[in-house]
């Protein structure tokens, strides 16, 4: 079988026209040149029997050459009925070989040798060893180790409450897309057929049916996988503990009855004895899954979830994020009751320290950046509030909330509110309110005048912006746009800028010297250190920014996917808003992920610009493959701009 490491080198090289750089093969596959080198060898040795061979073309690159045709297409129907027959099963990038690296020491009871390893994932020794240290950040997050021994190999070590929560997560509930039930067959997993994962799940509804719990169905799943895993782990000598004053808090709960009916059954069934910390553990998800059931969603819900303290809670959230961000969701009723819902359950997760991983977050982050920002601002809030710290699994649930009530606010705005403020009596007031009619109907309503000492009987969160003739430096929720008052080209212009939504604006924040092409750098840190001091430089920002940004990594990782890292500070550090681009000449691994294209972001202290345009334009580019890679080839800045156009336009 031709490994999919060959298969895309195979494709590439039958697609160009030109020899194609050993660089160029290494960062399709991510790997090294050198692993490249080898992959090239292999694949020559296995075409010189079918047909073809590979021409290594000095200072220029590689080149198919066909010697005959009609062999080389048999071969090619063969590797591709293997290639559909195999799909995904072995690990390409980076982030598929971690994720099965933690798969393989999770499922191993001993040591496992990493010349083992790279055997299996056709990969150098050295590949491997890279791929660990992403392997141990991720495990570091569930409390556990990577022992390494000399002559035997690694092995994970950590409680048994923390190896079933990350077991649970990398071993079954992964996306479709990724390594799934053939990775189990053949494992210590693989005893458990499925007519006894069926016989878990009736029982699990059954009970829930008559207990009247409402789960959702990623919840029932963890759930199904979380018994599942137990009982073999019992079998097979593994228990979990609990601190005595934790299990007797637990007992207390209804949910503790219910998930002792639960195993009573499935004792029963799969013949195996559970201690009473086991039970309490299926307690602590039926404790941090939990929703209210649907069946009475009225106003008795409401004020039985959102009790006076989660009220406070959500509406902290809430004003720190329109404190940011000015996103005017603020009185969405819908959102308000949403995160409360959410929360509540969320937060018995966290007692009890179950980290649950969220399958849409990829998806969140990628199509979704301001919700998802506004999301990890909901969550510092929240856990500066209560003490309990709010992962990036939960900001991306946070961000689904929020995300609904962004699309329901552009779905709901009709024309700009705004509100005039005069000092010059009412003809002034009158001439600049029929100005504004003349210039911007239907796209604009202007709901009065007034005086500025009459300001605070204006409700101002019912307006966008205010065109006042004089001076206002009180702090305002809404931006103020200051003109003359014989209005001139220059206010109209800067007035059209609140009422279009122009992403032309976008222009504004684009700077030509902060953009930093094709650059040699091999780490996000060497990258990030650069772009912060031509930031401060400029003057634009302080010495603090590179340490703020540092703050906000740690929370999330800005690294969205297809090539695109959006990093910023934690919280506004500069005078003005700008991004400034670095693009690289080869990927840097942010987290997990390959980046290409890095946009850092600042926006304005105390700022009320409306940034919408902007982070819609970023969602734009990090859903497209293909603007990105014509993105990174650019090598000056009009040429950059101009592949931006098209979506500005």
């Amino acid at each position: 079988m031709m490994s999919s490491r060959l298969t895309i080198i195979l494709r590439e090289l039958m697609t160009a026209e030109r020899p194609i750089t050993g660089t160029n093969l290494a960062n399709l596959n991510q790997v090294t040149t050198r692993t490249t080198r080898e992959d090239i060898k292999r694949l020559d040795t296995t075409l010189s029997d079918n047909g073809a061979y590979i021409e290594s073309i000095m200072g220029k690159g590689y080149k198919l050459k066909v010697i005959n045709d009609r062999k080389l297409r048999k071969f090619l129907q063969s590797v591709f009925r293997e290639q559909v027959a195999n799909e995904d099963s072995i690990p390409k990038s980076p982030e598929e070989r971690t994720t099965y690296l933690i798969r393989r020491l999770l499922l191993g009871e001993h040591y496992l040798k990493l010349d083992d390893l790279s055997e299996e994932i056709y990969v150098s020794r050295s590949t491997v060893q890279n791929d660990l240290k992403n392997v141990k950040e991720i495990l570091n997050e569930y409390g556990i180790q990577l022992e390494t021994r000399p002559n035997y190999g690694i092995k994970l070590k950590g409680s048994e409450l923390k190896l079933r929560f990350c077991m649970s997560e990398y071993i079954f509930n992964r996306s479709d897309e990724e390594i799934g039930d053939d990775f189990i067959a053949g494992t210590e997993l693989s005893s458990l057929s499925k007519k006894e994962l069926d016989s878990i799940w009736k029982i699990i509804m059954i009970q829930l049916e008559k207990n009247k719990i409402t789960l959702s169905d990623i919840a029932i799943n963890n759930l199904l996988i979380h018994i599942a895993i137990a009982c073999k782990r019992i079998k097979s000598g593994h228990h979990i503990s609990l601190f005595q004053t934790e299990l007797q808090e637990i007992k207390k709960q209804k949910e503790y009855q219910v998930a002792k009916k639960i195993v009573t059954e499935v004792e029963e069934k799969l013949e195996v004895n559970f201690p009473q910390a086991e039970i309490a553990y299926i307690t602590i998800h039926l404790l941090g899954t939990k929703m209210l059931t649907q069946t009475n969603a009225g106003e008795e819900v409401v004020e039985q979830v959102l009790d006076n303290e989660m009220n406070q809670l959500v509406m902290l959230a809430l004003d720190k994020i329109e404190e940011e961000l000015n996103l005017d969701i603020k009185h969405d009723q819908e959102l308000i009751m949403g995160l409360g819902l959410h929360l509540k359950p969320a937060i018995n997760r966290y007692k009890y320290g179950m980290n649950f991983r969220n399958p849409m977050l990829a998806d969140i982050k990628k199509n979704y950046p301001l919700a998802f920002e506004a999301g990890v601002i909901a969550g510092l809030s929240i856990e500066s509030k209560i003490g309990i710290e709010i992962n990036e699994n939960e900001i991306g649930y946070l961000a689904l909330h929020i995300g609904a009530a962004i699309e329901r606010r552009k779905y709901k705005s009709g024309p700009k509110r705004c509100l005039i403020v005069c000092a010059s009596g009412l003809g002034t007031a009158q001439l600049i309110y029929y100005r504004l009619k003349a210039n911007f109907e239907p796209n604009l309503n202007v709901v009065g005048t007034t005086e500025y000492y009459k300001l605070h009987e204006y409700n101002l969160h019912d307006i966008d912006f205010i065109v006042s003739s004089i001076p206002i430096s009180e702090n305002l929720p809404v931006p103020v746009i200051e003109v003359n008052a014989i209005l001139e080209d220059i206010d109209l212009s800067n007035i059209e800028k609140y009422i279009i939504d122009d992403k032309e604006q976008v222009y504004t924040y684009l700077k030509k010297e902060l953009m930093f092409l094709r650059k040699n750098f091999h780490s996000k840190e060497e990258t990030l250190k650069f772009l912060s001091r031509k930031a401060s430089e400029k003057g634009l920002v302080n010495d603090t920014l590179l340490e703020a940004i540092y703050d906000r990594e740690k929370v999330a990782p800005t690294a969205f996917g297809n090539f695109v890292a959006i990093p910023h500070p934690i919280t506004p550090e500069s005078e003005e808003t700008f991004l400034s681009i670095c693009t690289l000449e080869n990927p840097i691994l942010w987290k997990e992920k390959p980046v290409q294209l890095v946009c850092l972001l600042c926006v304005k202290k105390d700022s009320t610009e409306d940034l919408q345009s902007m982070y819609e334009l970023l969602g734009e580019v990090i859903n497209n493959k293909l603007i990105v890679q014509r993105l990174i080839k650019t090598d000056n800045y009009d040429d950059f701009m101009s592949v931006l156009d098209p979506l500005i336009d």
